[in-house]
Order: C-alpha cells, then structure tokens, then sequence
C-alpha cells in the first residue's frame, strides 16, 4: 500500500464484538483513508447501521451506509442480534437506510473506481458472497480485498475463527475469487494485540473514541479485555510494515461437524492467490492507532 489516500469500503457487522466500532473510528480519523461507504451484514442489520451513523456524526463525516444481508448462505444464523445498540440512545444517528441496496452499492462503487477500491471486511462474507455470484467481473477490478478472517498459524489446526463460522459457504465464495490483491489477517495473529479494560478506558478519551467507549461498556459486561482483530486488518492497509505477510492459498473446510469454516491454508506453491498475516508489531500497531486521533 501507499502513501496516497487509499478509497476504502467498510464491510462490517458492528454491534457484536466492540472491534467493529474500533475499527471504523480509526478509518474515520485516518487522513489517508477516504472511505467511500459503509455495508454492514448479519442479524439486525439495520441497528448495526445506526451504530455505523453514530460514529460518522461524531467524526462530522457523510458516509453512504447500507444495510446489508442479515441471513447465511446456508447454514443458520450464529448472531441474530447488535447488542450493543442498547448504546444508541447515548449518541444521535441516523434511523432510516436504503433497503436491500448494500450489494448494488458495492457492485455500483467497485465499477466506477476500477482498480482503485480496497474492500475491508471484518464481519461474516455474506455481502461479499452475493457480490461475487451477481457480478464477477467485480472481482478484477477490485484494488484490494483485506479480511479479518480465519486462522493460519494456530498450533490448533481445527480452529474455527468466528467471521468463517459464521457464513463458511460464503467464505469459500470469497477466497475461491481471483482478487489482485487478496489478504488475510487471522486470528492467530489479532490476538496479539490486546487491552485490559482499564487502558482502554483511559485511552478512549478523544472525542471520536468516547461514543466507542459507550459501546464497549456493553462488551465488557462479559469481557475484561478488547482485542483489536478488525483495527489491525485496517491498519495493514497504511502500514505495509505492521504485519509479516507470506504468499500461499487459503481454502475453506466445508465438511460436517465442528470444522465447517475452518481455513486451510498452504503457503508458497507455484501459484499463490493469497497473502496471510503471520506475525506483527504490537507497539508499532498500537502507536500507529493512536496517532490518527491526535
């Protein structure tokens, strides 16, 4: 990536885990982003783009927001619901989207800037999925496709990461698409920057980040820690240097059982499609984060 402003779609379902919200207010702060819209996807998709609004009115900023699908490819829905959009009240935002329209958005956005749209992932690949079955020739002209997905490093190799699990059919869809540039940061690598709730809560003072600290008071309900999986995807995309990344191919474990959405991942091969993250620099991470909020 360079050091130009880089057009960014953010594909998300915000309102679960609190590393949505985390994330967004970075690329809301990051001068070099230019985020040209927000998709959201899975349970209660609409809520989900409410907690999107609130954070964009924080920053001052007019964002398209789509509500995207809500429903799995095939299998049933793992988070039917945002819980954290019991927050809402705290903070104005808009109540009313286009309907059915965040696949056409994408469709419609990717064709108008080819080669130049970075599509940033970091929910399940339910939107994306239907994207690539409608329209392939979306996929070439893709600038680059940069996921919070599967594992590829874990000393467990049946590990499930969540986005995976929760639309596995649709992750295949995804990582079977010939994408120019196609790059995953794992879980085994997100789990390294982590923060007790006590640091978050001193660091998340500055204005863009307080309506985020609202929201993960509903998170810490049932954690004591965040960690910072879908921020560090972001982050890779104006820091080339934040994460080691190694060439290979990502398939996904359709089977029965506990491993359906499971990653398999090969690196090197005469032929490699993907780029998987397989370690990173927490404190260059955590400084780079910071530093967008001034």
């Amino acid at each position: 990536m360079t050091a130009r402003r880089v057009k960014v779609i953010l594909d998300t379902d915000i309102g679960s885990d609190i590393d949505d919200a985390v994330c967004l207010a970075y690329l809301l702060a990051q001068v070099r982003c230019e985020l040209l819209g927000i998709t959201t996807v899975t349970g209660e998709a609409a809520k989900r783009a409410m907690l999107a609004s609130a954070l964009c009115k924080v920053a001052g900023k007019k964002v398209p927001i789509y509500p995207g699908c809500e429903s799995p490819l095939v299998i049933g829905q793992k988070q039917p619901e945002a819980p954290q959009a019991a927050a809402l009240s705290k903070w104005p935002h808009d109540t009313k989207f286009p309907s059915g329209e965040a696949v056409e958005f994408l469709r419609r956005t990717i064709r108008k800037h080819p080669g130049e749209v970075t599509l940033l992932t970091i929910g399940p690949l339910t939107n994306i999925a239907h994207l690539f079955r409608i329209d392939p020739e979306t996929r070439p002209l893709l600038g680059a496709l940069v996921m919070m997905c599967g594992v590829f490093g874990d000393s467990n190799p049946n590990r499930v990461e969540w986005n995976a699990a929760c639309d596995p059919h649709a992750a295949a869809i995804v990582y079977d698409a010939p994408v120019r540039v196609h790059r995953s940061i794992g879980l085994d690598v997100t789990m390294q920057v982590q923060m007790e709730r006590p640091e978050v809560r001193r660091r998340f003072e500055t204005p863009l980040l307080r309506p985020v600290l609202d929201f993960a008071e509903v998170w810490f309900e049932k954690a004591d820690s965040l960690t910072f999986h879908d921020p560090l995807a972001a982050v890779t995309i104006f820091d080339d240097e934040v994460c080691n990344f190694t060439r290979g191919t990502v398939g996904v474990d359709l089977g029965d059982g506990s491993s359906l959405g499971r990653t398999i991942w090969t690196p090197g091969g005469p032929a490699p499609r993907h780029e998987v993250a397989l370690s990173v620099a927490p404190n260059r991470f955590f400084d780079h984060y910071f530093s967008v909020f001034g």
